[in-house]
Parts: structure tokens; sequence; C-alpha cells
């Protein structure tokens, strides 16, 4: 998660962003060449507190059950529309347990269920699910342990675009023209991906922040893609599609009963495997600070961000993270927003986001600016960055950060297809299952001590990853004050010094 997001997405995806607290007197906080830097002077206005009621929030329970393949179900009922949305996340297939030469073969593999079945060529399988008025997807993240295959629909013709959802996962042909046509739509992205600053400041900060950790690969290489074969995906698909790794969720105008005993027959030709996913060993926050920079000759900005690995999923620091991470960059009403746009304009965009999945991901602070202010931007990024970690937060501005929080989350249960997500959630990290019942009052007890001592655990300046994309010759010098620089070029080959 690299961007700026939506606030409920900060709060489940497994990209999320959290921390904050305390209440002092407002330190001066230090600039990064020594100088004392006051705080900003923008703050968030105090707001009521979160609503008890709120707190008590129950989720709907999903009817969960477990298939003789393995295959495990969940579903929730909610018949207040005629529709029913689809989850299938088959773990053991991501990029996460990619050979190293074959980067991309999960995404790919995934891409290819669209293109056709044993039945239906590419163009069959779209004209037909475009009668159904359905939509059937699937995807494999880059760093991600899981495939997700998603389909939504009218529950009327729910048997008949479910079916077919079922035989592109099960039956996919994996047409040698049209994993071609693929190939060179690839390629052409990967020219395109070159020209992009987001793209190259994701692919430096994630080789920065993980090392050679698989998590660090966000694209497929022209390398890679030669050997992407259609044996090599068959392969993929057989040993890596299993049903007792994987977790079906459906939601909407259904009922479990029924539906239970449907899914019986339709996949029992879904065979249970011997296959147990291990993970590679965890990612290690790096132990001191580093800096990398992108050259794009005659760039108008400068794109950045700085981080370090943080926490997994699981972590009990989990509900902090939340917290201090909408008070410092998780929106409009943010500090670094506050800061960096509204009171500096340096930018139009800043965030703090952090990723917390099945191995600890990092936490990271970014956003673009003019290239002539890209010194100011970053003393104002390490100041806010300190101010949070030595001074508490005031107690009006973690309640509005809390009440936030919150107030997002509960309008998100009004979804049934989002109840389903926290369901598959909870099941996918083994999380309690009274778990999102005590999410709100959970937020709600994170104190400011609890923010603080976050920040300082995993916010440590000395010790952040500086990735940057924009024109060496003007910001090389701003951002050696942050120590020795590293200069790639947009193809991230390095660049010997004096060649920038």
């Amino acid at each position: 998660m690299i961007k700026s997001m939506a606030k409920f997405q900060r709060i489940f995806c497994p990209v999320v962003a959290l921390a904050m607290g305390l209440t002092l007197a407002p330190a001066a906080v230090r600039g990064q060449e020594g100088a004392a830097m006051p705080p900003a002077k923008v703050e968030r206005k105090n707001r009521a507190p979160v609503a008890r009621d709120i707190l008590t929030l129950k989720l709907p329970r999903p009817v969960e059950a477990k298939l003789k393949n393995g295959l495990t179900v969940l579903i929730v009922e909610d018949r207040r529309a005629p529709y029913v949305s689809v989850q299938l996340h088959v773990g053991g297939a991501g990029g996460l347990f990619e050979p190293t030469a074959l980067t991309g073969l999960a995404s790919v593999t995934a891409q290819m269920l669209r293109e056709g079945t044993k039945t239906k060529n590419s163009i069959q399988l779209a004209e037909y699910i475009d009668r159904l008025g359905a939509s059937i997807g699937a995807s494999s993240s880059f760093g991600s342990s899981d495939t997700v295959l998603s389909a939504a629909g009218l529950s009327d013709n729910f048997d008949d675009w479910m079916g077919i959802a079922f035989e592109i996962l099960l039956q996919p042909s994996f047409a040698a023209d049209e994993l071609e046509k693929l190939k060179q739509r690839l390629r052409v992205q990967l020219r395109e991906q070159r020209s992009n600053a987001n793209f190259l400041l994701s692919e430096r900060f994630n080789r920065a922040v993980y090392g050679d950790h698989p998590a660090a690969s966000v694209s497929v290489t022209a390398e890679s893609l030669d050997r992407l074969t259609q044996d090599a995906l068959r392969q993929w698909h057989r040993e890596r599609y299993a049903p007792q790794n994987a977790i079906l969720g459906i939601a909407g105008d259904v009922r479990a009963k029924d539906l239970i005993a449907k899914l019986e027959k339709l996949l029992a030709g879904w065979k249970k495997t011997e296959l147990k996913p291990i993970l590679p060993r965890d990612p290690q926050a790096a132990s001191a600070r580093k800096v990398f920079l992108v050259h794009r000759p005659n760039s108008v900005q400068t794109t950045v961000s700085l981080g370090n690995i943080a926490i997994d999923r699981r972590s009990p620091d989990y509900m902090p993270m939340v917290v201090m991470n909408d008070v410092i960059g998780g929106g409009a009403s943010a500090r670094l927003f506050l800061n960096l746009r509204e009171e500096k304009g340096y930018t139009y965009g800043v965030y703090s986001d952090f990723t917390a999945v099945r191995y600890p991901g990092p936490w990271r602070a970014g956003g673009n600016m003019r290239t002539e202010v890209t010194d100011g931007a970053m003393v104002e990024f390490f100041n806010e960055i300190r101010r949070i970690r030595d001074e508490p937060v005031p107690l009006g501005e973690l309640a509005e950060s809390q009440r936030s929080i919150v107030a997002s989350f509960a309008l998100s249960l009004e979804q049934p297809s989002r109840a389903l997500g926290f369901a598959i959630t909870r099941k996918l990290y083994g999380l309690p299952t009274d778990y999102w019942d005590g999410y709100a009052a959970k937020i709600a007890a994170v104190t400011a001590a609890d923010v603080q001592r976050v920040a300082r655990k995993y916010l440590d300046p000395d010790k952040l990853q500086i990735a940057a994309v924009g024109d060496a010759g003007r910001i090389k010098a701003v951002l050696e004050k942050y120590g020795a620089v590293e200069v790639y070029d947009s193809n991230g080959a390095p660049l010997p010094p004096g060649k920038s």
C-alpha cells in the first residue's frame, strides 16, 4: 500500500496505518540539521469522543463450514438486495512463494484464468459473463501469500455466474496465443512503468526496506517474462491451487444451508493436495538510515518515501499503530497533511500508511512535492516524526482520530461484502472469533502513551530508509544531509559518482 488510501482501506487491508499519543506541553521539534523547529501551527479541532453505542457493535456472524476437500467456506446472509459477492483466497498461490527466476508467475497465472477455459475461449468467456451481468476477476499481488478470485452478480442468476467462476478457477486453458498476448501487454507496461515516478519509487523503496525478501518485488521483469511458459503456469496452478489452503467467502442474497450442499457438488472435482505453504523468513528492520535516489533528469517534482519494517497483522501493537498512523498521516486532518500542504503549501498530497500481513511490513510516509521545496519538505517530515515520538498526543486530537477510525469502521458494515471481508481477514490471520466485535472498543482504548510508545518503537528517524525520485542535479545535495546517497537510473542501474 504506497499512496494515500481511503479511510476504510487504511483500517482493513492488508496495507493499514495507525498509532498515536500523550499530553505534555509542546516541546520544540528538532530539524534535521539540528536547528530547533516549532511544531506545526495547524492543529485538529477537538470533537466528541467515540459514541458508546458504536463500541458495542456486533458484526453478523458468518455461517462457517469445511467441505470434504478441505475448503473453508464463510457465508454472510443478507437478503436486503438481490445481489451476491464472492471472494476466494487461495493461500500458498501468491507471489511470496515464486521461484526467484520466475518473478510474476503467480500474477500472470491469475491473469490468465480469465483468458479462456477448456470450454470457452477468451472472447466467448467475456461475452458470457457480460450477458449474465456479472463480474469475475483474479489477481495475485507481488509479495502476497494468496491469489484472490472475486465475483459478483445478481442472485437470480447466481448459479450461472458462480458456475463459470468455478470453471475459470479449475479449468483454465492457458492457451499459448493468449499467453503471448498477455506477455506483449506486460512488456508494454514494463516500458511505461519506467517513466512513472510512483512506480520507480515503489520499486526502490521496497528493495530498501525488504532487502532480499520476496516481498521486495513489485513487478514482473523482462527476463522472467521470457521464462513464463504454458508448462510453468500449468504446474503452478496444479501444485498451488489447493482447496485445503483456501477460504471461500460468499455474502448477500443466499441461504447458507442450501448453498453448502450445492458447493459440495460443484467443487467435488477440486481435490485436496499435500501442499503446506511455508512462509519465507520475516524481513528485518534496517538498523541504520540509508538514502536511495532514482535520477529523473529535468523532473519538476520530487517523489519521496521514508519508512522501515514495522509489524505483522497479529502484532499486539496493531491497534496503537492504527491510531498513531491516523494521527500523523492517515488523511486530510492528519499532521503531515496539515503541515506540508495546508500550512507550508509544499505538496498537493502527503500521507502515511503501513502494511501488516502474514509477515512484518513497513510503515512509511511520503508524497510528491515541487523540486524547489524538497529541502523544506524533508525537514517537516522529520519534524513530524520526531514530534509524535517526543510529545504526547493532545487528548482532543487523539479522541478525534479514534472517532474518525471507528465511524469509518461502523459505516463500512452497511455493505455485506465488507462484513464478509472482515470475516475473511479474521480467518486468514487466525484472529479471535469476536475480534471485530471488540475492534471499536480497542481503538477507543488506545492511550496517548500507547501512541507514543509505538512511534518510538517503529519510527526511529536514524533507521528510516529514504527513497526519492527526482532530478539528482537539484536534490542530491539535499538528500545528502540525511546520509550517503546511492543514485540509480530509471532502469534500476546504479550511477557512478558524477554521472548524475
